[in-house]
């Protein structure tokens, strides 16, 4: 245990002082830190911006006197329903332009108002081909400006309705939204999670997928990457002669583990900070996260698999690093390990949908890919609790299983040097030592 916590310390040390891990770290934390306050920073360039975006229209005194619908009248109903807007929702503003009532001299007007900077676009009013009603023509020196658009048209349907034979409230009864609530429940509950609750979990299901997939790249290629390096280097035949392989080999791995861990705090305490930002946690307010809302439960489980599916890859990358003894045909030697991984990655990202499927259910018993499915199935789904004991017995019995034989592979491999041995001189080595 000594050789062990010796090894766990020098392999901690050597890489968190390493020039790659510092620069690494620091450019990770700088991407980071200008993805949480990339939209305040957004904002901030665009303060000019904000606010409802002004719209001339021409209003014509003799047609204020008349009692149908004219381009003034409908250009003052548009003008109200847009101040009846709350001022977050309010988006446009309609400034009138007293005009002549000639086309031509309207629009000049309109446009020169645009010149001044007092509007940034101006609206025509059209006559339909039926004379039923008008048309709008927005017109603005801003390219494809769909949303203005798409405003115009939603308060001009609103405001059509106005000219009907139906009252304010009829027309309020007709178009409330109907409002439909979406929750999440056990079969043995009927409480459920709210669409929020349900978001933080889908956030939680996205970071630990995220999480244990960059770590078994990372950190397994660290792993092999060092063992193969040591050999290469000779400098295996002297560690081998005073740490068991056994202790060298759970060493680096668990050495590696903590570099992993510090590196995951770093970026989760500046994350943290970062949005504590109070523009920041304004924004996270309004979109209605709450940290109260994860669940504890899928937290813990997560937190399971994590470490079950790293150790599970971290002993298979070690096995691998130490049969090769060129880091030249590191990166051939661990493509298998790494395409399983990538096959997991992708069976949790692509089935957010599916969770309850037959083939996530499948592979949440499979010792490569449970740790991917499992935790996608806790966290969209309510998979039995049975499931996922008998899931987490496989991955421990898998550990102990695939950490035993790894060990006698890195035993033998260590010391053998020249071409990678094939799996039979493996076998056959593998049989001389015992642990």
């Amino acid at each position: 245990m000594h050789d062990l916590r010796t090894v766990i310390g020098f392999t901690f040390r050597n890489k968190t002082r390493g020039k790659s891990f510092i620069i690494t770290t620091l450019i990770l934390v700088c991407i980071l830190s200008l993805g949480v306050n990339l939209p305040h920073l957004i904002s901030l360039f665009s303060k000019g911006d904000t606010g409802p975006k002004q719209v001339g229209y021409v209003t014509v005194q003799s047609e204020q006197l008349q009692s149908r619908v004219t381009p003034t009248l409908l250009g003052e109903k548009l003008k109200q329903y847009f101040q009846q807007k709350s001022e977050a929702e309010r988006d446009m503003q309609l400034i009138p332009f007293e005009g002549s009532g000639i086309p031509d001299k309207d629009e000049a007007l309109l446009r020169q108002g645009m010149k001044e900077g007092k509007i940034k676009g101006y609206l025509l009013f059209k006559e339909n081909a039926d004379g039923a009603f008008y048309d709008a023509v927005y017109k603005s020196e801003k390219v494809l400006d769909s949303g203005s658009a798409d405003a115009l048209k939603t308060a001009l349907q609103n405001v059509k309705m106005q000219f009907s034979g139906l009252t304010q409230e009829q027309l309020q009864r007709l178009y409330a939204p109907v409002n439909v609530q979406s929750l999440q429940i056990s079969a043995g509950e009927s409480a459920g999670l709210t669409a929020a609750q349900q978001g933080v979990n889908m956030g939680v299901v996205y970071v630990v997928l995220f999480l244990l997939f960059f770590s078994i790249m990372g950190t397994g290629q660290m792993i092999a990457s060092e063992v193969t390096t040591e050999k290469s280097s000779r400098i295996m035949e002297v560690l081998i002669t005073s740490v068991s392989p056994l202790n060298s080999m759970f060493g680096k791995i668990i050495g590696m583990f903590l570099v992993g861990l510090l590196q995951i705090a770093v970026y989760v305490i500046v994350v943290v900070a970062n949005a504590q930002i109070p523009a920041n946690r304004e924004a996270l307010g309004n979109l209605n996260i709450h940290l109260s809302d994860v669940n504890g439960g899928l937290l813990l489980l997560a937190l399971l698999f994590y470490l079950t599916g790293y150790f599970l890859y971290a002993t298979l990358y070690a096995a691998v690093g130490s049969i090769v003894s060129r880091t030249e045909d590191l990166s051939q030697a661990v493509m298998p390990l790494t395409f399983l991984s990538m096959i997991g990655f992708y069976i949790g990202i692509f089935n957010l949908t599916h969770p309850d499927s037959t083939f996530v259910t499948v592979c949440s018993f499979i010792p490569f890919f449970a740790p991917y499915a499992m935790v996608l199935r806790a966290g969209v789904s309510d998979p039995p609790q049975w499931q996922i004991a008998v899931s987490l017995l496989i991955m421990l019995v898998s550990i102990y299983g695939f950490g035993w034989l790894s060990a006698k592979i890195y035993r033998t491999g260590v010391l053998l040097y020249g071409k990678r041995p094939s799996i039979k001189e493996l076998r056959k080595a593998m049989k001389a030592y015992k642990l």
